[in-house]
């Protein structure tokens, strides 16, 4: 989803070079995301944070809302840009910036079309600062209830630290990890990662 189609052009190209992803339809406003996702179904949708009429935020949250399983990478200019802060907020799942390397925004699709999210620490404290006025370890019983490696993946989930990263900092499998994210979510009634973190963050867990 970008409104301008040079990009829309650019991001395609590099998309078909790959064997593993298919691109399944473009948008140039985010007035059409929930009809064009409805219809394709995608694992991961590309969201351009700033575009005209409906906005990238504006278009996540009618997704989360709506019940899609479909991830949301959001792509800006600017990695402090306050957009990615509030779609972070909305549900996305993690942000590129688009100068970003034809590399680097293959593997961010592929992270997130895993279930990961891809979080930069800067952002996820910003997120946190924003949206917790103060700590308040009432609002989130479901902490209590994580074991002490659980409690530690959460630390690093908070930390922006990938799976894989995880599992290097822990020494444990890859596999293993992700049943404790999963636990994590569950435990703690969270959607997906980046929420887990916020009510982290929320309860003065982390911080």
């Amino acid at each position: 989803m970008d409104d301008e189609p040079l990009i829309r052009s650019g991001l395609a190209a590099v998309l078909r070079s790959e064997d593993d992803l298919l691109v399944v339809g473009e948008a140039g406003d985010g007035a059409d995301v929930l009809d064009l996702v409805g219809r394709t179904a995608p694992d991961v949708v590309l969201m351009d944070v700033r575009m005209p009429g409906v906005d990238g935020i504006a278009a996540t949250r009618a997704l989360v809302r709506a019940g899609s399983a479909a991830r949301v990478l959001v792509l800006t200019t600017f990695a402090n840009d306050d957009h990615v802060v509030e779609a972070l907020a909305a549900g996305a799942d993690g942000f590129l910036l688009k100068r970003s390397s034809p590399e680097e925004l293959l593997h961010g699709i592929r992270t997130v079309a895993r279930g990961e999210s891809l979080l930069f620490p800067d952002a996820v404290r910003e997120l946190a600062r924003r949206h917790v006025r103060a700590p308040d370890p009432a609002g989130a019983p479901g902490l209590d209830r994580l074991t002490a490696r659980e409690q530690e993946v959460l630390r690093l989930m908070a930390e922006g630290l990938s799976n894989a990263e995880i599992a290097e900092r822990l020494v444990l499998g890859v596999e293993t990890v992700r049943s404790h994210v999963a636990a994590v979510l569950a435990k703690t009634g969270t959607r997906d990662r980046t929420q887990a973190v916020v009510l982290a963050y929320r309860s003065g867990f982390v911080g």
